[in-house]
């Protein structure tokens, strides 16, 4: 294990995957070049995070509000989504990660999505770190799906309203069975949070780094990590 690391680690830590254009804009490259070199760099956190002894991981690849993008910069990203998982399927086979995908994979190509399916059959049986990769994810959205969920257990007459909790609604998110993320981190400088995790990061400690996501190093996780271990989390507290 890394030596410079705090003794007590998050248990869950989000990733805002941000600054790939920027990183290209600023080496005059096409926005694609930033998403290629993007994509190269998740996989080498995501092998740090496990290597460390992180239990769950979510990282944001794509919003639902990613479409309005450029047609071709939509294409590319997609493609760079079908190549991660075909070198996953191949390269993470000896990775005790469980790869799990969060957010309405069903709008992505029919390709896309029998890469998706095949790679959560891969993961079967695993024990090591769970990998939630946001695709056509939305905070919003994830919210309002889990509200006509317990809506509709009302409707027929299964659920009382006065029996919906917390905890129940939980129950309805992508991330049912995990725990919230303890930190948040953000490269790139940008202070948002751009509709990620909404309900599951209610006391989550953000971290934002003025480092665009390509450049971000196992060295940048590791200040974020000493960072949030100078946090009190009161959880609303004294």
């Amino acid at each position: 294990m890394e030596t410079n690391l705090p003794v007590v680690l998050p248990e869950h830590i989000g990733i805002i995957m941000d600054g790939n254009g920027r990183w290209a804009k600023k080496r005059g490259l096409p926005r694609t070049a930033g998403h290629k070199e993007g994509a190269a760099n998740f996989r080498r956190i995501a092998r740090y995070c496990s290597s460390i002894g992180i239990r769950y991981l979510t990282v944001y690849a794509f919003s639902t509000e990613n479409w309005s993008r450029p047609a071709l910069e939509i294409r590319a990203l997609l493609g760079l989504f079908q190549e991660y998982l075909e070198e996953s399927i191949r390269d993470f086979a000896h990775d005790d990660i469980q790869v799990r995908f969060i957010g309405d994979t069903s709008a992505f190509p029919q390709k896309l999505q029998d890469l998706i399916q095949k790679t959560k059959e891969l993961c079967q049986g695993r024990t090591g770190m769970v990998l939630n990769i946001a695709m056509n994810y939305g905070g919003r959205t994830e919210i309002v799906q889990a509200a006509q969920a317990l809506a509709k257990k009302v409707k027929d007459g299964v659920l009382l309203p006065e029996e919906i909790t917390q905890e129940l609604f939980s129950q309805q998110l992508y991330t049912a069975g995990q725990p919230d993320p303890d930190l948040i981190i953000r490269p790139s400088g940008e202070n948002r949070i751009s509709n990620f995790l909404l309900w599951q990061s209610a006391y989550s400690e953000y971290v934002i780094m003025d480092v665009l996501w390509p450049d971000f190093t196992p060295e940048d996780l590791n200040a974020a990590l000493w960072e949030y271990t100078k946090r009190s989390r009161r959880f609303g507290g004294v």
